[in-house]
């Protein structure tokens, strides 16, 4: 899955899910604690315009915050849970209690939380951050699955995150894409199977683009697995092809990492487990029009039960396999 960037001008707020907008200092660490973590806050002669939009699902916690004043957060470990901070405006100066200093600027570095250490961070006035709380066990199970071995130990992320890397840069404009579909009356907010799939492929870019004791085996070029081994996900493939499949289960059926998987596709068929899937999809799809009754059928139905939540993405997508629109091959099967 790709992200895709969005204008910078449109800001990336989570408007459709407030928590809370409040001056109360402790209005606003309430609100931060129930839905990030425990902290203490502190504010010059207690004033501040906070604001904090979050909204959660099965693999992590996503928010918007801001403080409008000199914030002041001392944070204990979390022991469950990943914090990552990505600054969009101002800038961010944090200490954790192992000596790790960091400082964070707009749109050019972040930082991670880990679980195990306690965390102070001071917040210019004018600082902005898109949050992520990703539980220890999303986290590590998604490395787990990629790398096809246990993973049972925090992820030792160094302190700061460079968003200015190619890895950077991608994780950024994921995370910003992802607040600005949720925001959009009909984007993934309304597609619970593409939000989970895109909230994994979050986690991917977060695991590529910061520094870990894992980093060298992640990066480290897949072994092809042997081409029979293929044939049980190919089967599995058309089997299931109107369910939610995802490159995590389909490494599982292969018994085999999600890098040797995406290793073998290319190897044996010369594109991505996802990539054949659409196509898979696209085969049934079109199957389905040609035996439907025309006058009953509508092509938005049936692109949705095969998983294509995009409609004019889907259209082009069907165009540029048959060389011709979903709507004409119905009229083909009227004529």
């Amino acid at each position: 899955m790709e992200a895709v960037a969005e204008p910078v001008q449109v800001p990336a707020r989570l408007t459709r899910y407030p928590i809370l907008d409040t001056r109360s200092l402790e209005e606003a660490r309430e609100a931060v604690t129930r839905v990030y973590l425990d902290h203490d806050l502190t504010a010059p002669d207690d004033r501040l315009e906070m604001t904090l939009n979050a909204t959660s699902d099965r693999l992590f916690t996503l928010g918007y915050l801001t403080y409008k004043s000199a914030a002041k957060l001392v944070m204990p470990p979390t022991e469950d849970c990943y914090h990552v901070n990505l600054t969009t405006e101002g800038r961010t100066e944090a200490n954790r209690t192992d000596g790790g200093r960091a400082t964070t600027t707009a749109r050019t570095s972040g930082i991670v939380l880990l679980p195990d250490q306690e965390n102070t961070v001071r917040w210019s006035p004018d600082a902005e951050q898109l949050i992520l709380k990703i539980p220890r066990r999303s986290l590590e199970d998604h490395l787990s699955e990629q790398l096809n071995r246990p993973v049972h130990e925090v992820l030792d992320f160094d302190y700061g995150i460079d968003l200015t890397t190619a890895a950077g840069r991608t994780l950024l404009a994921s995370v910003e894409f992802f607040v600005r579909e949720l925001d959009r009356p009909g984007g993934l907010a309304d597609m619970p199977i593409a939000r989970e799939q895109y909230e994994a492929f979050v986690m991917t870019q977060l695991l590529h683009a910061g520094r870990h004791q894992y980093t060298d085996a992640l990066l480290a070029p897949a072994d092809p697995a042997r081409s029979g081994r293929l044939r049980p996900v190919l089967d599995y493939m058309e089997q299931h092809a109107d369910e939610p499949l995802t490159p995590q289960e389909l490494a599982r059926v292969g018994c085999m990492s999600v890098r040797t998987l995406h290793a073998t596709f290319q190897q044996e068929l010369g594109e991505s487990p996802m990539n054949h899937l659409r196509r898979i999809r696209l085969d049934h799809v079109r199957a389905e029009l040609l035996r439907c009754d025309p006058a009953s059928t509508r092509v938005t139905d049936v692109a949705l039960r095969w998983g294509f939540f995009h409609q004019s993405r889907f259209a082009q997508q069907y165009r540029e396999r048959f060389g011709e629109l979903p709507r004409e091959t119905l009229r083909e099967r009227a004529g």
